[in-house]
């Protein structure tokens, strides 16, 4: 069969871990005869770590050329389709699938997260792209359920991520054992004074477990400042690790014994990995993992108050507590590959 091109389009380019972890899960899943075009932030990146074409995602006249040789536009994976953290991004999103379906190419909703969408307009935008796509796949029952109640048939599947291929760090064994992760990030539920009162907590934990603590930025433009926060309070006894390669990334949780974690991907990595994970929920897609693989955690906005309450759970987590056993994690990764599937068979068809 001869190659087709694919425009691939996502929050790509913007150094977040989790959003190049699904970049790199989708062009591991498509058939070798497609030619991916992504669309990035940063393409010159881009091109370099994955060896893709790429153009940027707000370049008018390149994405018009793309489209133009192309027969295939996914959004590649992720909550795209939200109004609750920026209302230009449905817009784009949307727009851009409208005009890929508009050029008649065949358009794919792949590995979506759907929602929160607030407003009216954003979530009648959202249907009526989906209506007329070729596929839809969603990661999540809260997703399939929406999407089914507009009247679309969507394939429910575990994140792509789960069935991300790992590689290991380098010089990750020389650190000291056992390691935590911590991978926190800035968001308005995490107050300065809930942030002191996780560093207290992770500083009460690390005394009582003689633990070697990872500070790990999932997204560094982001993340990094409160990682080195944190670091400031456990001298020689931490370590601020940034990765660009969405599957060291993933491989770092290999060698680590616990994630207390609040982004969604480092929570899938790590429990992918064999990793005990204790989330810290900030949005719904992170409390529907918690409860669809029972990890667990608490809400950001129902954090305790008290510094020795925060340390003793994940104490006893820490001595007590276990991984996701191998079957499920098998399982789950053996179901996200369904989200390739369906590329392949819209793809061959």
């Amino acid at each position: 069969m001869s190659d087709r091109n694919a425009v691939l389009c996502g929050y790509y380019g913007k150094g977040n871990g989790g959003d190049e972890a699904l970049l790199m899960s989708l062009l591991q899943m498509l058939p070798d005869n497609v030619n991916p075009i992504v669309l990035s932030g940063n393409p010159s990146q881009t091109k370099k770590l994955y060896n893709v074409a790429s153009y940027h995602r707000t370049s008018t006249f390149a994405i018009l050329n793309a489209l133009k040789e192309s027969d295939f536009f996914i959004w590649g994976g992720g909550s795209l389709m939200q109004d609750v953290t920026s209302i230009a991004s449905p817009f784009y999103y949307a727009g851009l699938m409208g005009l890929a379906q508009q050029q008649g190419l065949k358009t794919i909703a792949w590995a979506q997260g759907i929602g929160p969408l607030k407003r009216n307009f954003t979530r009648w935008m959202t249907k009526e792209v989906l209506r007329s796509c070729t596929g839809v796949s969603v990661r999540d029952t809260v997703s399939a359920n929406l999407v089914t109640k507009w009247g679309i048939s969507p394939l429910l599947a575990p994140d792509p991520v789960w069935a991300l291929e790992s590689k290991p760090v380098k010089g990750l064994s020389d650190l000291p054992a056992p390691r935590v992760a911590v991978v926190l990030r800035p968001h308005p539920l995490l107050t300065s004074q809930r942030l002191q009162l996780l560093t207290q907590a992770i500083k009460t934990f690390q005394q009582a477990t003689n633990t070697f603590i990872l500070l790990v930025p999932f997204q560094p433009e982001k993340d990094t400042k409160i990682a080195h926060t944190i670091a400031q309070e456990l001298p020689n006894k931490s370590k601020v690790l940034s990765l660009s390669d969405p599957r060291e990334l993933k491989g770092l949780f290999t060698g680590v014994e616990m994630i207390i974690g609040m982004r969604l991907h480092s929570l899938i990595m790590a429990a992918s990995e064999s990793c005990r994970c204790f989330a810290l929920s900030y949005d719904p897609k992170v409390t529907q993992l918690m409860a669809e693989i029972n990890i667990p955690g608490w809400e950001l906005s129902q954090l305790p108050d008290n510094t020795a309450t925060i340390s003793k759970a994940w104490i006893e987590y820490f001595a007590n507590g276990e991984a996701l056993n191998k079957t499920k994690i098998a399982s789950l990764k053996d179901r996200a590959l369904l989200h390739r599937d369906l590329l392949h068979n819209i793809i061959s068809s």
